[in-house]
């Protein structure tokens, strides 16, 4: 015997052909039953659209996003949508963020001569290169250890310059600071906050700070919080791409971090930003 819902689409079907209480009277259907299920017959069509929309986005972000970041996305295409309505939608589909946060401990360097924290939480910045942050993370991945040392713009959250090695050193900074050097004039008066780590009260990458004049900062001994922003894209990172997805090789990892980079920088959209990406949102303002 068919069900209700299923008779009910019949006669919507037969509609066309024949009178409605003909229909309802040879099926037996009370008229009320029967547009009971028609109203969630059009809210489902409602939606139909929107949740083809969703399916992609979410894809297309391969999980990291949940329902916040695709509501917004939605809204750029024209879908006038509530998070609640598209977290609802989502459950429906079956899918939700993939992203799961982690504890993350930082590398807070050694005890040694530092410089001051000028920066002292102020982490907002009203054009770009007026404040980088930077540090270093460790992964360990399929037996092997690599260290990513990374500058990220206070401005917008654009990682500036990137290097991963599989030894954290004085080169690997160095490399890291000129291929970021390279993007901006000398003397911009530009803050670098750091925390107290080696590699940072060098006197060689001192020195170099100077001759770019750019101003130095460090976080007080231990205090994570002073360098805030850049933890954050360490656990975000670590939640979107090292947790989310399992890899062959240490090359494979190393293609991955590339193309999630590029990612972050110009197709990941931040609620802070609008709903844009770091790009988007620099090169709209």
């Amino acid at each position: 015997m068919l069900s209700e819902r299923k008779r009910a689409q019949a006669i919507q079907e037969l509609r066309p052909s024949y009178p409605l209480p003909a229909i309802l009277e040879v099926s037996g259907m009370a008229r009320s039953t029967f547009y009971y299920h028609k109203k969630r017959f059009n809210d489902a069509d409602k939606y139909e659209s929107a949740k083809k929309e969703i399916n992609a986005i979410f894809h297309k972000h391969r999980g990291r996003y949940g329902y916040r970041r695709i509501t917004l996305e939605l809204c750029k295409k024209g879908f006038k949508l509530n998070h609640k309505t598209v977290s609802k939608l989502m459950a429906e589909l079956g899918i939700k963020s993939e992203v799961r946060k982690k504890k993350y401990r930082s590398y807070r360097g050694e005890v040694g001569k530092t410089v001051p924290n000028i920066l002292e939480r102020n982490f907002k910045a009203d054009k770009p290169n007026q404040k980088w942050a930077t540090d270093v993370t460790e992964f360990s991945l399929l037996g092997t250890k690599l260290y990513l040392s990374p500058i990220i713009d206070l401005y917008n959250g654009e990682i500036v310059s990137y290097n991963i090695a599989q030894q954290a050193s004085l080169q690997q900074t160095m490399n890291m600071i000129e291929d970021a050097f390279c993007k901006i004039p000398d003397n911009e008066k530009l803050i670098l906050h750091s925390d107290q780590g080696w590699q940072y009260r060098h006197h060689y990458f001192q020195h170099r700070l100077q001759q770019k004049g750019v101003i130095q900062s460090m976080s007080r001994k231990g205090n994570c919080l002073d360098n805030a922003v850049i933890e954050n894209f360490f656990g975000i990172l670590k939640s979107e791409l090292l947790y989310l997805q399992k890899f062959d090789s240490v090359e494979h990892f190393h293609k991955e971090l590339d193309e999630y980079m590029k990612y972050y920088n110009n197709d990941r959209i931040k609620l802070k930003l609008n709903g844009m990406s770091p790009v988007q949102y620099r090169t709209h303002h």
